[in-house]
């Protein structure tokens, strides 16, 4: 059984900082990408970045140039490094991952953590 933990979230004041993390646990042979969604309240789940085994990343337009998403896949983590937060990076934020266990490959969700940017 594959779970994701996340942790990280929290109240910042706009400018401030957050990191997010989160980590695999389980029969894992790969993990071929991994990212960060979030969704605000009466907005749809939309991608902030991803990282692939390789080390490719992608960022939404907003994000670009304030967050830096990496990983460790010695411990199957990911981290947002999350800078110069602004109220409208309010939402909760979620990991996913595409894992490859025994012969499947599935998409995984953390539990999802919030975070609220003060104006």
């Amino acid at each position: 059984q594959v779970q994701l933990a996340e942790s990280g979230g929290g109240l910042v004041q706009s400018g401030g900082s957050l990191r997010l993390s989160c980590a695999a646990s389980g029969r894992i042979f790969s993990i071929p990408t991994m990212g960060w969604f979030r969704q605000a309240p009466g907005k749809e789940r939309e991608l902030v970045a991803s990282i692939t085994s390789g080390g490719y990343t992608n960022y939404l337009d907003s994000a670009k140039g304030r967050f830096t998403i990496s990983r460790d896949n010695a411990k199957n983590t990911v981290y947002l490094q999350m800078n110069s937060l602004k109220p409208e990076d309010t939402a909760v934020y979620y990991c996913n991952m595409k894992i490859i266990a025994g012969w499947t490959s599935s998409d995984y969700w953390g539990q999802g953590t919030q975070v609220t940017v003060d104006p």
